[in-house]
């Protein structure tokens, strides 16, 4: 039945009171792949994976708004109904208990107004006073600009958020001549924060030219928005700045607890993530929120691009991250796109999967994130390996038994002793570059050392996920790799090896590695957390219980393993 006007801005004002309430532009629409993308059962589907989140099938990006509602988490993302390419997109909603078992909802946005008729992109949840929830999204108009909208849910007290509504005042933001936004760079708002005078805050990506900013708006009642005088921060050179995320960290132990969105304090950093439109990365600085001049200040800005940090090194993108009230912790959800041919794509009906939800932190340098798998995760553990320590030398190869070698949960650490071995560096060398030219199969010095997952029979598969040691400038450099070349038989498949410098000093510290198996995953988390690389692999041999999974050490120095515990991982309740 149809709702006038006039009583869907009364249903705002009575629930609200006061408080009325992709990377989409460059993906190729592949109109003629939608209709013929098919769906074969779990059986059929060495890729398919077990407790990486997924819906049944078709096409996934972003995740939006997620949030903690009910006692429930809501988790909103990126979704095509239609088929496994991009295109068609809603939002899309499932809620949990645990964040790792999802119950599928109906859609819970979709094009149905003039202000997001041609799709209903990326946006953010923030929950206002009284534990009410908002969501601001981007919307696409008739005239293909984009623009900012607002949905609330249409019954508060159900816990699961089944049905939203929109404002008949939507676009709340939007281009126009007099504010001279770029029309088709004007996308994905951020989680809202409340600043001391009363004013909600908002950033939204875009850029002028080649300079990537954070545009901010300001409003009394999360209705009436306005441009600040300023952004929020900006940058040369970096392009279209996509899902913007601005959040608080605790400076101050116990680390690991996280904020609220809108604090801030004496004992408070700020990260502003940006995910880069150019290069499909998401990248983030650490600073200062000056509230007075209403900017951010960062440590180390995009013009040092050597210390541009990463949330994950590898095949990840258009992350968010949301304040979980209930444990007191800052959650990290992201989006891993598929390595395989579209056309591969559309046969297995589906495409794109969300990562591991991770707690993040600051760490005790303050010159960094950590990020760890939720808790949770471990429920789903069984079959317990270990390992007492044991030294593997050069060239040796060990097997790790007893392990669903296809769905695991990986755990190794190590000890070196032998860094007169360690290669020279005599130059920086941008260390994805240096995996691809040090990979698993070349003899090093202290290194390559790690594991060996997805391995075939003979080894004509394999992905390694390791470390190697170098000298440089009179200190012990740590590169971690997820190396891909060998990945699967199949070369239409991306297999780009990807690695990262952990800071980590391997003379007073064990160099650990945690690694996320699950089908066509292998997610990795290098250093306790301090570095993470995601891959998304396809073998044509190591499936199924066709898979081997290793520990190696191909150095010239022999390495203690320290401890190792695995687990076989039960399947999640997802579908």
């Amino acid at each position: 039945m149809a709702i006038s006007p006039i009583l869907l801005i009364a249903l705002f004002s009575l629930i609200y009171s006061n408080y009325v309430i992709p990377i989409e532009a460059t993906h190729h629409v592949y109109r003629t792949l939608e209709s013929s993308s098919s769906y074969s059962s779990h059986h059929d589907q060495p890729y398919r994976t077990a407790y990486h989140f997924q819906p049944l099938k078709n096409w996934i990006n972003d995740p939006n708004g997620p949030m903690r509602y009910g006692g429930l988490y809501h988790l909103f993302y990126q979704y095509n109904p239609k088929g496994a390419v991009w295109g068609n997109i809603v939002w899309a909603h499932s809620a949990s208990k645990d964040l790792v078992n999802w119950t599928p909802l109906d859609h819970a946005i979709h094009p149905s107004q003039p202000s997001d008729i041609k799709g209903c992109w990326s946006g953010s949840a923030t929950i206002l006073p009284g534990g009410k929830p908002a969501i601001l999204y981007t919307g696409i108009d008739p005239n293909n600009h984009q623009v900012q909208n607002i949905a609330i849910p249409k019954n508060m007290p159900d816990p699961l958020l089944r049905e939203w509504k929109k404002s008949p005042k939507n676009p709340l933001m939007e281009p126009t001549v007099a504010n001279k936004i770029n029309a088709s760079s004007f996308r994905d708002p951020t989680t809202s924060w409340l600043g001391k005078d009363g004013y909600w805050r908002v950033l939204i990506g875009s850029k002028v030219h080649r300079k990537g900013i954070a545009i901010m708006y300001k409003s009394k009642n999360f209705v009436d928005w306005f441009e600040a005088k300023h952004p929020l921060h900006s940058a040369e050179g970096t392009g279209m700045w996509e899902c913007p995320d601005f959040f608080p960290v605790l400076n101050k132990n116990p680390l690991t607890i996280g904020l609220d969105t809108s604090v801030n304090g004496d004992d408070v950093r700020h990260v502003l993530k940006v995910s880069l439109d150019d290069t499909k990365h998401d990248h983030y600085l650490i600073g200062t929120y000056d509230t007075v001049k209403d900017v951010f200040v960062p440590d180390n800005g995009f013009e040092n691009n050597q210390n541009v940090l990463r949330y994950d090194y590898g095949k990840y993108y258009a992350s968010k991250t949301f304040f979980d009230d209930g444990k007191n912790r800052r959650i990290l959800l992201g989006w891993a796109n598929e390595s395989s041919s579209v056309v591969d794509d559309v046969k297995k009906g589906w495409s794109g999967i969300h990562t591991i939800p991770r707690v993040i932190w600051l760490h005790k340098s303050g010159k960094q994130l950590v990020q760890w798998p939720v808790k949770e995760l471990e429920n789903l553990r069984m079959n317990p390996v270990n390992w007492p320590t044991k030294v593997i030398k050069g060239g040796e190869l060990i097997p790790i038994t007893g392990v669903n070698s296809v769905q695991a949960d990986v755990e190794i650490s190590f000890e070196v002793k032998d860094f007169g071995k360690a290669e020279l560096l005599d130059k920086w060398i941008d260390p994805q570059i240096l995996c691809s030219q040090k990979g698993a199969s070349v003899k090093g010095g202290v290194g390559p050392f790690g594991l060996h997952v997805f391995a075939s029979k003979g080894l004509q598969e394999y992905t390694a996920v390791f470390f190697r040691i170098f000298r440089y400038q009179h200190k012990n450099l740590v590169l971690m790799c997820s190396d891909q070349s060998r990945s699967s038989l199949n070369k239409e498949n991306d297999m780009t090896t990807y690695g990262t410098f952990v800071d980590v000093d391997p003379l007073h510290e064990k160099l650990s590695l945690r690694t996320l198996i699950d089908h066509s995953v292998v997610e990795s988390f290098g250093g306790e957390g301090r570095a993470c690389i995601t891959a998304r692999v396809y073998p044509t041999l190591a499936i199924h219980d066709k898979a081997l999974l290793y520990a190696f050490n191909n150095g010239n120095s022999a390495v203690k393993i320290t401890g190792l515990n695995a687990w076989s991982m039960k399947k999640a309740k997802i579908n």
